[in-house]
């Protein structure tokens, strides 16, 4: 019987052959934590009596609060920095950019087994590696011993065929996933895409729908590796990490589901689940005013999400009652924006540009919510409170989405404006 990309790496880290279904100590690549997370898992690491660092690639990401809205922030990123030089693990400091981000640029090779202390581990899926979210107790395991235990997933093989129509991204079809599979449909599974429409598309977006995998329970999202990834890797400098990596033919899956990317229309999802999704050209008559959109994450802050947005704002500028929030993923995509001169154009259209990071997303700083106010978010989650208020409303969306609702106050399909 054939393997799944899942049984392949992780029996590539076993050392024997294993499948789906099957208890297993692993070896692990890289692993991370956060600033959310990474103080526990210090704090776990020291009382288990550990005195090194044995995972082979091992980082610390200051990101979520960054740079530091508090004093109590402030002294737990202190502990985090003094753990780094203690231990030779890298910090990657205020203005470095997400976790997600950087771990894609620098580090994941396809079929790398990545850990990290945050859900969205999973976008290392994007590159051909099998990346998890695991609790900051198990992190602290890997760091000290470099290894830990898995259950091998079983996998859904989504098939993404045809070509996506103009006006309609990456982002629409993980939201179209999450309206077929709901939050829960992937429970403990790996998510692996097939199919011409992913076989044509670019790395980054590719990104964006492994982020997301986890928003239907998954432990991991999965593209297969080719010309795309290497193509990637190359503009990254590391073009010598790249292999072929695929599922075999004859591999087994639990289920398959297949989407027609043609069909498919620019779609946004309603406060406070992710899986409430709707067609965009559906509520616009409904004129839902929106007070802030923010374009940024580890979802869909990579340069193309802030070109595609400016391509379409630059043209008719920004709603005066809208807030724009914009923030580079990383340094390299800031650096990047700035080149191009993309950042320049943001800050006169009157957005507000942040430092690369999870800025708004996680509800500490730099765009919390007003009482009944609503935001656009091109992020991964709308939970209750998830960007700081429990009594505002959170809407998901691609960046062409965020950038037309920029202009008219209201949720707008970007078609109008493309």
């Amino acid at each position: 019987m054939g393997k799944t990309l899942a049984e392949k790496i992780f029996s590539e880290h076993v050392g024997k052959d294993v499948k789906a279904g099957d208890i297993v100590i692993a070896k692990v690549d890289i692993a991370m934590a956060q600033d959310g997370t990474g103080p526990l898992m210090i704090k776990e690491f020291k009382e288990m009596g550990f005195k090194e660092v044995k995972v082979p690639k091992a980082f610390l990401f200051i990101d979520h609060a960054s740079p530091s809205p508090k004093k109590e922030l402030s002294n737990s990123q202190k502990m985090m920095r003094e753990f780094g030089k203690e231990m030779d693990v890298r910090v990657y400091d205020a203005g470095d950019g997400i976790s997600h981000q950087i771990l894609a640029e620098s580090y994941v090779k396809p079929g790398d087994l990545v850990a990290g202390a945050d859900s969205h581990t999973c976008t290392a899926g994007g590159l051909g590696a099998f990346g998890t979210g695991m609790g900051s107790t198990d992190v602290a395991i890997i760091f000290g011993l470099g290894q830990n235990w898995f259950k091998v997933p079983e996998t859904i093989k989504i098939v993404i065929s045809g070509k996506l129509q103009k006006g309609v991204y990456a982002k629409d079809i993980i939201l179209e996933i999450a309206r077929l599979l709901k939050s829960d449909g992937a429970t403990y599974k790996a998510l692996e895409f097939h199919g011409d429409c992913i076989e044509g598309m670019e790395v980054e977006d590719r990104l964006t729908i492994s982020n997301m995998a986890v928003e239907v329970g998954a432990k991991a999202g999965l593209m297969p590796s080719d010309e795309k990834t290497k193509e990637f890797l190359k503009k990254m400098g590391r073009e010598e990490d790249f292999r072929e990596l695929k599922a075999d033919p004859d591999a087994n899956y639990e289920m398959e589901v297949e989407i027609d990317a043609s069909s498919l229309e620019p779609l946004i999802s309603f406060p406070h689940y992710v899986d409430n999704v709707k067609k965009v050209s559906e509520v616009e008559k409904e004129k839902i005013k929106i007070d802030q959109v923010f374009i940024g994450t580890c979802t869909n802050g990579r340069l193309q999400d802030l070109e595609i947005a400016l391509r379409i704002l630059e043209k008719h500028g920004k709603h005066p009652d809208v807030r724009l929030i914009v923030g580079p993923a990383s340094r390299k995509v800031y650096m990047d924006a700035l080149e191009k001169g993309i950042i320049k154009k943001f800050v006169e259209l009157g957005a507000a540009v942040i430092p690369p990071g999870c800025g708004p997303c996680v509800g500490i700083h730099m765009g919390v919510l007003g009482d009944a106010e609503r935001v656009l978010s091109t992020q991964n989650r709308n939970f209750k409170g998830r960007m700081g208020n429990p009594n505002a409303e959170i809407y998901l969306a691609s960046p062409a989405t965020a950038a037309a609702t920029a202009i008219t106050g209201y949720v707008t399909d970007p078609r109008r404006f493309i």
